[in-house]
């Protein structure tokens, strides 16, 4: 029997059946096809009244539809440690307030639920010898250049300075080779023309700042300085812990510097752990300038934070980048097209970038050189930690990228 006359055969059933059942499942049913059409008669879903009602033009919307926005509120386990920087006479210094540093629960400016705990802070270089200099960065501070007590008196009463930086690049056996005791009379001299708190920089050679910090410890006791900097290659060099002890014993603070590597970070803060409490410890992770890798920087300073954050003790300590590396790009002082404007202007701006990109990152210190560059960080600043957020006055956080950069540093 073929299809055609199984299709007659049992199709008058098949029509009865479903006459009386009104519905038939059919089980293992194949059906092959090698073309179906379907055909709808024109007019099927036509209205009785043959009539087609007229599709209504929506109206256009003149406002966004309201809609309630709820942050998610969200408790880090984690705590940045605080780091005091200067000590005041109450304290056994001389210094006119000490700041703090640290203390954050949160991302940088990522929950806005709760305020900053400390704000970040800028501090201000200072050079105790000549170094190259482009004329844009150098012209603020030409008339003191050859005085470090001068010049960090210039940076607190004309520009407002905070902290200072006194850079001891004399003390640089290729350079001056100045003594231990020519770096103390040095900070000694700014100390007394100043009652900021102070970072004290070295040269970079392990052994020589070892001596350095040795005795600017010693005759800077109760001062609370932050000796800048220790590294690893002092722990192979075998004078890290004549530092680290010479910081515990006169109470200053230790700036630990590795680059752009969290194992070398931990693994230094595990050896200064040995000498001085933890709340005395401040990283530098490396600051590399806008142009020349500062995705880099800005990547480790939010890992280091995020894993801080998320319970990494031998993380949770304050950060600082020095931002006037910035000016080691030769994009910030070569002669350009002048689409790009002079160095006078774009060498603060490539400095208050840098320094902002780390802003956002969590970064709690700033070390800076021009007054413009720190006068735009500032208001950075203080738009980003201004709280309550609603009395951030209009226009105040979005006028940024237009303001001036020139007016009080």
């Amino acid at each position: 029997m073929n299809g055609r006359d199984l299709v007659d055969a049992l199709g008058p059933e098949l029509l009865a059946l479903l006459r009386s059942a009104g519905r038939i499942e059919l089980e293992r049913f194949c059906l092959e096809l090698d073309e179906l059409e379907l055909r709808i008669p024109l007019g099927a879903f036509a209205p009785a009244n043959g009539r087609v009602p007229a599709t209504p033009v929506p109206e256009r919307p003149d406002q966004l539809l309201p809609a309630e926005y709820v942050p998610e509120r969200y408790t880090y386990p984690g705590r940045i440690r605080e780091v005091v920087l200067g000590a005041t006479r109450r304290d056994g210094g001389s210094r006119g307030r000490s700041l703090t540093i640290g203390g954050a629960e949160a991302p940088a400016f990522s929950l806005f639920d709760r305020p900053v705990v400390n704000l970040p802070v800028i501090a201000m270089d200072v050079f105790d010898t000549r170094v190259p200099m482009p004329k844009a960065l150098r012209a603020p501070f030409e008339e003191v250049r050859d005085d470090p007590a001068e010049w960090a008196r210039l940076n607190v009463s004309r520009y407002g300075a905070k902290v200072i930086t006194v850079h001891l690049l004399s003390t640089d056996p290729l350079i001056r080779n100045a003594s231990p005791r020519d770096a103390a009379a040095t900070v000694e001299s700014v100390l007394q023309a100043v009652d900021v708190p102070l970072i004290i920089g070295g040269c970079g050679d392990p052994r020589k700042d070892a001596d350095v910090f040795a005795e600017v410890a010693a005759m800077a006791a109760g001062e609370r300085l932050l000796l800048n900097s220790v590294t690893l290659e002092m722990a192979t060099a075998k004078t890290l812990e004549k530092v680290a002890r010479a910081a515990s014993e006169h109470g200053h603070n230790l700036l630990a510097f590795t680059g752009l590597e969290l194992n070398d970070a931990k693994e230094l803060n595990r050896r200064l752990y040995e000498y001085i409490p933890p709340d005395r410890i401040v990283m530098d992770l490396t600051t590399v300038a806008l142009g020349y890798g500062l995705e880099y920087s800005f990547s480790i300073h939010e890992r280091a934070r995020h894993a801080a954050l998320m319970g990494d003790a031998e993380l949770q300590h304050p950060t600082i980048s020095g931002s006037t590396n910035a000016w080691a790009a030769r994009e910030a002082w070569m002669p350009m097209a002048p689409t790009y404007g002079g160095p006078e202007l774009r060498g603060p701006l490539w400095e208050a970038a840098t320094a902002l990109s780390l802003l956002l990152a969590g970064v709690d210190i700033f070390m800076m050189s021009h007054p413009a560059a720190i006068g735009a960080l500032r208001r950075m600043i203080s738009a980003l930690c201004a709280w309550p957020l609603e009395e951030v006055p209009e226009g105040h956080a979005n006028d940024w990228v237009t303001a001036p950069l020139g007016g009080d540093a």
